[in-house]
């Protein structure tokens, strides 16, 4: 079992910026990916950014080019961040680690609210 833990995010004005941070209580292992989603209230949870198992980078189209993932191996720690944040980046967002094996682990959720 790994825990994986969130940091960062809180109320921020529109066009400032936050980073988001993911401890997970293990070592990434090769292969695994590792990814943020968000989730707005009664919606889906959708994909903001991965970085796949085979180390491709990879943004939605609402994000691309404003946020950028990034993984420390040595601290097995994910961060997102996110600059130039709009009102419609308001969610929670949450780590998402697959392992190679498939199990795969979610972070508790840390809420964004991004005021215009």
């Amino acid at each position: 079992q790994v825990q994986l833990v969130q940091s960062g995010g809180g109320l921020v004005q529109a066009g400032e910026s936050l980073t988001l941070a993911c401890v997970a209580s293990s070592r990434f292992n090769a292969f695994d990916s590792v990814a943020w989603y968000r989730q707005g209230t009664g919606s889906q949870r959708d994909l903001v950014a991965r970085i796949t198992g085979g180390g491709r980078f990879e943004y939605s189209d609402a994000v691309k080019g404003r946020f950028t993932i990034s993984k420390d191996d040595a601290k097995s720690t994910v961060y997102l961040q996110m600059n130039g944040l709009k009102p419609e980046d308001t969610d929670t967002y949450y780590c998402y680690l697959n392992r190679w094996s498939g199990a795969f682990y979610w972070g508790q959720g840390t809420q964004v609210t991004v005021s215009s």
